[in-house]
């Protein structure tokens, strides 16, 4: 049984996202479909978007095996309720799987679920995330993130993504890629978060880093380490690291390696290049490491990228 823990001002699609991936999913598993939304007052609770769902008391949630909660603009007040953690807690405490969508990641952090374990949450929130609980292993950039039964996803749709890693580890890969195509999703949707940020729309990059983008950006195809980087930006290598996830919402070497996509991307697309001349001149050396990255940000490598842009 699945329970879905929304509040007031939640955010709708954190919520509908992985209920409609359990109801498709228990379809095609052949096995009946048990969903219960709850909150800590039964009844309609109102979404962000002024959508209510019907939701039971918490008491009522029976013998659920996984807790997803949801996230939103009402997050903040839902993270101070002691009724709200003392149930996400005691779930825990019974083997139930938890997993939160989006900023859903601060309840489970104020329920000292996340102390010491790896997680994630929305790309923007990674600043405020960061101080307010020291103690989580934040992985910015990743869609989701598992650390045993404790799972966490990246900005609401990404809630999606999660809900179709716990079918597949429910009712086997199979069911989950039916599901996926059923609902027109990927399967397992390729690269991070920062593909989707704003923050990383690195062409012109703003902040008090931008400066130090704009010129790596110049020189891809020096030796751009973290302890190379930090020294240009006066900083002890550990320092700029956590200053740098904090401002930008990734770590520095995924933002080397994604302004490097982005150029070899360009030269793939509009040059006859050869490829490992590009990967060269990009600061990847080797083809191979840049097909893998082309694989990571973009689904496929780079010959299928320019023969796609040639069709075009």
């Amino acid at each position: 049984m699945i329970g879905v823990l929304v509040f007031p001002d939640f955010q709708l699609l954190d919520a509908a996202g992985p209920i409609s991936v359990f109801e498709i999913a228990g379809r095609f598993a052949g096995a009946a479909s048990s969903i219960r939304v709850l909150a800590e007052v039964p009844g309609p609770v109102r979404s962000s978007s002024g959508v209510e769902l019907l939701a039971r008391g918490l008491r009522s949630a029976g013998a659920i095996s996984t807790l997803i909660v949801a996230g939103g603009e009402g997050v903040r007040v839902a993270a101070r309720s002691a009724k709200a953690l003392a149930f996400v807690r005691a779930s825990a405490k019974r083997g139930v799987r938890i997993a939160s969508v989006c900023s859903g990641a601060y309840i489970m952090a104020e329920a000292g679920l996340l102390d010491g374990r790896r997680a994630t949450t929305h790309w923007q929130r990674t600043r405020h995330f960061l101080s307010a609980y020291p103690k989580v292993k934040l992985e910015p950039d990743r869609i989701f993130v598992r650390d045993g039964d404790i799972w966490s996803s990246a900005g609401i749709s990404a809630g999606i993504d999660l809900a179709l890693a716990l079918v597949a580890e429910d009712f086997g890969e199979e069911i989950a890629r039916q599901t996926a195509r059923q609902l027109v999703l990927y399967h397992r949707r390729s690269g991070g978060q920062s593909q989707f940020s704003s923050l990383l729309e690195l062409k012109a990059p703003t902040g008090r880093f931008g400066p130090l983008l704009s010129w790596a950006r110049e020189h891809l195809d020096a030796s751009l380490t973290v302890e190379h980087l930090a020294e240009r930006a006066g900083m002890s290598s550990r320092h700029f690291t956590r200053a740098f996830i904090a401002e930008t919402g990734t770590t520095p070497s995924k933002a080397v390696e994604r302004l490097r996509i982005e150029v070899a991307r360009q030269q793939v697309q509009s040059s006859g290049e050869a490829i490992e001349r590009v990967a060269e001149v990009t600061g990847f050396r080797d083809p191979e490491r840049m097909r893998r990255a082309f694989i990571r940000a973009f689904g496929q490598p780079p010959q299928s990228l320019r023969r796609a842009a040639r069709a075009g």
